[in-house]
């Protein structure tokens, strides 16, 4: 086990979540690293929005590997990379892709399962902790289900539904479990209970705070796309203002500074 990975496994373990400010690129990466982030993670929604690409598996697996690569090469803290379905129904194909990633230093992955039924994603995690054996690592698989974010079952099954993928998915190999758009305190506090991994949940409105959430068991809170959609929204409405009226003022009420972004880049 690397000292990378050994660090980002312990961070899954602490008395409060793991903040995770989700990165789509390395400027943003290295901006984070500098605000103190114990650790970063990608979000694929907004890497593929960087890109150019939709969101949903639309990136290409070379695009998503050339991104962590660059992020690696900027960063002294663990790193996270969000693989959505591993860009394959092939779990040798995946185990590949993610091998990739042990080569660039990554401690971590998420995988998610979506809409397919989760013996395929069974099948991936037990595909990439066995590449992970051989290259001699211990790669934090993170495993993403769906079953709240996608409504994948009514509402009065999601918590029995949750356990019971999160419990194959353990079996399987999984270091983490991975809960979008799960919000209710009693029934986080239940499947924190019953996951028997660290429990990682998506910034959400109406989620109440780190603090709290910490003390029902979660143990790991992304950002997710969010900073990413706040500042898409910031650069619209930028851009709009400039085109429509063509004022210089607006550009500078807020801006980081020149010297302070090519602070965060000396020596990398």
């Amino acid at each position: 086990m690397s000292e990378q990975e050994a660090i980002f496994r312990k961070l899954h373990h602490g008395a409060q979540p793991l903040l995770l400010p989700n990165a789509w690129d390395a400027g943003s990466a290295r901006l984070f690293e500098s605000l103190g982030a114990a650790a970063i993670a990608t979000t694929s929604a907004g890497v593929a929005w960087a890109l150019g690409y939709a969101d949903g598996g639309k990136l290409p697996a070379d695009a998503a590997i050339g991104v962590a690569v660059n992020i690696a090469r900027v960063l002294k803290v663990p790193l996270s990379v969000d693989m959505e379905n591993g860009y394959s129904d092939d779990p040798a194909t995946v185990a590949e892709t993610i091998r990739r990633l042990l080569d660039a230093g990554v401690a971590g992955i998420n995988i998610e399962d979506g809409s397919q039924a989760p013996r395929v994603l069974v099948a991936k995690i037990e595909a990439i902790k066995n590449a992970a054996a051989q290259s001699g690592t211990m790669l934090f698989v993170n495993a993403r289900t769906d079953v709240y974010l996608a409504s994948l079952v009514e509402a009065p099954q999601r918590v029995d539904e949750t356990l019971a993928r999160a419990a194959i998915y353990r079996e399987a190999g999984a270091d983490g479990v991975f809960v979008p758009g799960l919000r209710d305190g009693a029934e986080i506090k239940t499947i924190a209970q019953g996951v028997r991994l660290p429990l990682n949940l998506l910034a959400w409105p109406g989620l109440m705070p780190a603090q709290e959430l910490g003390a029902l068991g979660v143990r790991r809170l992304s950002a997710g796309s969010g900073i990413s959609q706040m500042l898409w929204g910031q650069a619209e409405t930028l851009a709009r203002d400039f085109l429509e009226h063509g004022r210089s003022e607006a550009l500078d009420a807020g801006a980081m500074a020149y010297p302070r972004l090519q602070g965060l880049f000396a020596g990398k």
